[in-house]
């Protein structure tokens, strides 16, 4: 294994043998019916928490890099691990506000979580992981062992 599989999304697996693995899951059929009635103002009003983040992995030479762009976070909201070869990112965030004027009170809380994860190959070098927040980008520096790094290659000459 070459490169980083992320797992299933959901903590769910699709079972091939049963054929609805095209089927959309019943959390889309549920967004397109309130996208389709309601319009996009009233969706957005329900989904101020963090969406899923999207991923950039890359390949080099001497190791893997995992780039997560999750703005307006610190880096203490972070959760990494590591179980066996199984790499997992998470953020965890809440807040609260309460407005007091005149007659009235209004509060406001909110909770926003997410959680990716990724099978590591074996060529990882587990001890020397190390992962940075800055400016809004979570990197994961993943240095490859290294009899699994590239070799330059050799020019051999005929005799």
């Amino acid at each position: 294994m070459s490169n980083l599989i992320p797992t299933v999304k959901n903590g769910r697996e699709g079972n091939s043998n049963l054929g609805f693995s095209s089927l959309p899951s019943l959390s889309s059929w549920m967004d397109d019916i309130l996208n389709k009635n309601f319009g996009n103002e009233f969706v957005s009003n329900f989904n101020t928490g963090i969406t899923l983040p999207a991923v950039n992995v890359l390949n080099t030479d001497d190791e893997f890099i995992v780039e997560m762009a999750v703005p307006g976070l610190k880096k203490d909201d972070f959760d990494i691990n590591l179980d066996n070869q199984l790499l997992s990112i998470s953020a965890e965030i809440s807040s609260e506000n309460e407005e007091k004027k005149d007659n009235y009170t209004r509060r406001e809380f909110g909770y926003s979580s997410f959680k990716r994860t990724f099978s590591l190959p074996e060529t990882v070098e587990t001890e020397k992981i190390n992962a940075k927040y800055e400016d809004g980008l979570l990197k994961v520096t993943l240095p490859k062992r290294d009899e699994a790094k590239k070799k330059p290659s050799k020019q051999i000459k005929v005799s």
